[in-house]
């Protein structure tokens, strides 16, 4: 069923700044003062987006909204991301409605401003340039928060993800972590922070005078994957979110194992001087983790072990 849920916005003020959780403080200073009240329809999660139920019963922050930046008022919340990564983004069956995680969270994170949120397609390495020029409020897109990018933009960071491995089903091998690779063929796709990885676990193996982890190369995740399949490999190494996302096909028949260590934040990327929205988007993420709803974003899409306890500001070292 199309429905589409009716609210009314308060008037609000500006925003002043709180000291961010992270690294970093926001300083207020904007000029885009609250818009006047207004009737906002919010529309309907897509139906194919797994956690369409989560996203349709989130109701506005009337607090929150009535902080938001006019813009997001007036013409919705303007989001980028790379479709193409699944579980964080990818398309439905019609070729062009963005679902997965990211979109999810963009969503509810809108809905929880009263405003609806318009999700664009761009090349990865376009999206910080959009956000910098204001064609885009902000870019969710898997993106690490790193020192050099906290150069560019400022992050809200919003999920820890790191690597993985993936296993057979019922895991035969019996790897629980990298100490049991010792003695194991491991599949990588070559020249990447997989392969990195697993060069560190086979140099620790013979550091404890244990085997050696042997390491099958491949161009792609798909490659390297089809080898734990047909036997070849007892175990493979990809991003977390990777692991996870082909652990819930049963036809793979795989099931995946986080790698302590390995996880780093990934944040949502904003204009530095936008402190209004920057505000506005963390405490909308941190009003979705106190109520739950972060949590069912984001065991819809069986991500759960990514899940950040507050919202913090260009955490990323």
């Amino acid at each position: 069923m199309n429905t589409r849920i009716l609210t009314t916005l308060a008037v609000g003020g500006l925003l002043a700044a709180t000291a961010a959780c992270g690294a970093q403080s926001l300083d207020s200073g904007d000029s885009d003062a609250a818009a006047p009240a207004a009737a906002v329809t919010l529309d309907q999660a897509p139906a194919e987006e797994k956690a369409a139920d989560v996203i349709n019963a989130i109701t506005p922050d009337e607090e929150l909204a009535a902080k938001a930046p006019a813009s997001l008022k007036s013409g919705g919340l303007k989001v980028v991301s790379s479709i193409g990564y699944p579980p964080m983004e990818l398309y439905a069956s019609d070729g062009k409605t963005a679902i997965g995680f990211d979109p999810a969270l963009a969503r509810a994170i809108a809905r929880k401003l009263g405003v609806n949120a318009t999700i664009t397609d761009e090349e990865f390495n376009s999206q910080i340039p959009g956000v910098l020029t204001g064609r885009y409020d902000f870019v969710i897109s898997s993106m690490s928060d790193t020192k050099e990018r906290q150069g560019q933009v400022t992050f809200v960071d919003y999920v820890q993800a790191g690597a993985a491995l993936l296993v057979k089903k019922g895991n035969p091998a019996g790897i629980t972590g990298p100490k049991d690779l010792c003695g194991k063929t491991v599949s990588v796709v070559d020249n990447g922070s997989s392969m990195e990885l697993a060069e560190s676990y086979d140099a620790d193996c013979k550091k404890d005078g244990k085997k050696a982890v042997d390491i099958l190369k491949f161009p792609g995740d798909t490659e390297a994957m089809l080898q734990v399949g047909n036997g070849r490999a007892q175990a493979t190494v990809t991003d977390y979110v990777v692991a996870a996302y082909k652990a819930t096909d049963p036809k793979l028949g795989m099931e995946a194992i986080a790698l302590d260590g390995t996880a780093a934040p990934w944040g949502i990327g904003m204009k530095p001087d936008n402190t209004q929205l920057i505000d506005s988007v963390k405490g909308a993420l941190d009003s979705l983790i106190k109520s739950g709803e972060y949590g069912n974003l984001l065991k819809a899409w069986n991500l759960d072990a990514l899940a950040v306890e507050s919202a913090v500001v260009n955490g990323g070292k």
